[in-house]
């Protein structure tokens, strides 16, 4: 089963990457470009068929590794 994980930060906390995007982006002309925000994008494959098992599995990666809970929101897809 493959899983997709997207993490970002919160829209309450300060995002100063995504700042300096935004700025470097005004400065080459695209001015259009507002409200920038980094993330992250995951891939990865389980090994697993059981869709419930892999929802609880991701889940805790996310809580304990790959996103960290206070600043980052995260969300995930399931295929397979």
């Amino acid at each position: 089963m493959k899983a997709t994980v997207y993490v970002t930060i919160k829209q309450n906390v300060l995002d100063p990457q995504g700042a300096a995007v935004e700025g470097a982006l005004h400065s080459m002309g695209f001015q259009e470009v507002g409200k920038v925000r980094i993330g992250k994008y995951l891939e990865f494959e389980l090994d697993t068929t059981d869709r419930l098992e892999a929802e609880q599995r991701v889940t805790l990666m996310c809580e304990k590794l790959l996103a960290n809970t206070v600043i980052e929101d995260y969300r995930f897809e399931l295929e397979g």
